[in-house]
């Protein structure tokens, strides 16, 4: 299972550098996790960057994929990442997603750079 980091759907979305140099890593959309978070990330980004109409159609793709809601173990998670890891809120719960479910976190976001069970893409710079 590999969970895709906002960072890196906008890179894979935008189809930068960084994101064709990740889109071998992606995985298919059945073994694909996407937090509900990561949905909330995306449809902020994507409505103020390309539109309504983008955002639906994105949020429809990550739909076929394994959607993970916030529950409370991923809550808990997500709080001892904020005290172990020092990451804001929102990473750290997509990064207890990826843990509690034994997932690859797949993300171009140094902040997470050295984490367990993290594969980072570092941004080509263009």
């Amino acid at each position: 299972m590999i969970l895709v980091d906002t960072s890196a759907w906008i890179e894979w979305l935008i189809g930068s550098p960084t994101g064709e140099r990740l889109a071998g890593d992606l995985p298919e959309q059945g073994v694909w996790l996407v937090p509900t978070m990561v949905q909330l990330e995306l449809v902020k980004w994507l409505t103020r960057e390309a539109g309504e109409d983008e955002a639906d159609q994105v949020i429809a793709f990550t739909q076929v994929c394994q959607v993970v809601p916030l529950d409370t173990d991923i809550a808990l998670a997500a709080a001892q990442a904020c005290r172990e890891h020092k990451l804001a809120t929102a990473d750290a719960i997509v990064f207890a997603t990826a843990h509690t479910r034994s997932a690859t976190l797949l993300t171009c976001d140094t902040h997470f750079e050295g984490l367990p069970g993290v594969t980072l893409i570092k941004k080509i710079k263009r």
